[in-house]
C-alpha cells in the first residue's frame, strides 16, 4: 500500500497497471513494506483506472521471479529487526490476468475492510509487550534491595506499580472486547484505531516509566528514582551526576 507520496491516503497512490492482452503491466514503487526482502510474493495495490480515484484501485499478486520486480534497500528501524522493511520497485512487470486478487476496482474496499484486523493485531502485540515489561519490573523491584529492603516495599514505588498495573489491565480488557467484536464482525475501523493508539501509548509509557534497563545501574526506571527520592529529598547519581525529580543535590550518593 505505502508509497513515498501516499501513506494513509490510499487514493493518492501512483502505482499503475494497464491491461496488455492477457497481462497487466505494473509500474511504480512501494516503501516501508514489511518482509519486502524475504517475501516470495507481494500483493501490490495499483490503479487499473487512474481517472476513477479510489474506485480504480485493484490488488495484484506479484511473484518473486517476475521480470521487472526489484527489491530496493533494506530500511533501518529502531525495533522489529527480525522483520525486514524494504522498498519495492516495479518496472513493466507483466502480471497475468489471473493474478488479480478479487474484482477489478474493488481494492480500496478490500483494504479498508481489513484495516480493523490489522490495527487490532498491533494492539494485541502492544498489550503483550506492556505486560511483559511490567512483569519484569515487578520481579526486579522484588529482587533489588536498597536501604535494607526490596525497593518494591517502598510506598512511592508501590504507587507507581499500582498505577501501571491498572493501566495495563484496562488495556487488556479493551483489547479483549475488540477481539470479541472482530469475531462477531462488528469491530469498526474507528474502534480498532482507538485500540491501536491507546495500547501503543500504553506500551511506551510502561517501558519508559517502569522497566529497568540492563545497560547499567545508572539507567534508572521511574520506580527506582522514586525509591531513592522516598528516602532523601534529592539525590545525585554517583556515576552520571543525574539529579532526582525533586531537584536539589542530596548529601548521599544515589543507590542506583
Amino acid at each position: 500500500m505505502i508509497e513515498p507520496d501516499a501513506g494513509s491516503d490510499l487514493a493518492a497512490i501512483r502505482t499503475t497497471t494497464l491491461r496488455d492482452g492477457d497481462v497487466y503491466l505494473l509500474n511504480g514503487q512501494k516503501t516501508f513494506i514489511s518482509n519486502g526482502i524475504l517475501n516470495d510474493l507481494v500483493i501490490a495495490a495499483a490503479k487499473t483506472s487512474p481517472e476513477a480515484g479510489h474506485k480504480g484501485i485493484s490488488p495484484l499478486v506479484v511473484e518473486r521471479d517476475m521480470p521487472g520486480y526489484e527489491r530496493g534497500r533494506r530500511l533501518e528501524k529502531i525495533g522489529l529487526h527480525a522483520q525486514d522493511t524494504a522498498e519495492l520497485f516495479f518496472h513493466n512487470v507483466r502480471v497475468p490476468r489471473d493474478h488479480l486478487l478479487g474484482e477489478e476496482g474493488q481494492g480500496f474496499r478490500y483494504l479498508m475492510e481489513q484495516l480493523p484486523r490489522e490495527r487490532l493485531a498491533i494492539a494485541v502485540g502492544a498489550v503483550a509487550a506492556a505486560e511483559a515489561a511490567l512483569e519484569q519490573t515487578i520481579r526486579y523491584c522484588r529482587e533489588r534491595e536498597a536501604f535494607g529492603r526490596p525497593i518494591g516495599a517502598l510506598q512511592s514505588v508501590r504507587f507507581t506499580l499500582a498505577e501501571l498495573v491498572t493501566e495495563v489491565q484496562i488495556g487488556r480488557v479493551f483489547v479483549d472486547q475488540c477481539m470479541l467484536a472482530l469475531n462477531r464482525g462488528e469491530l469498526t475501523a474507528e474502534t480498532a484505531a482507538m485500540a491501536k493508539w491507546w495500547t501503543t501509548e500504553l506500551q511506551r509509557g510502561v517501558c519508559r516509566h517502569a522497566q529497568p534497563t540492563p545497560r547499567s545501574d545508572c539507567a534508572r526506571s521511574r520506580a527506582q528514582r522514586q525509591a531513592c527520592a522516598g528516602h532523601q529529598a534529592a539525590c545525585r547519581c554517583r556515576h552520571s551526576g543525574a539529579r532526582s525529580r525533586r531537584g536539589s543535590r542530596g548529601s548521599r550518593g544515589c543507590q542506583y
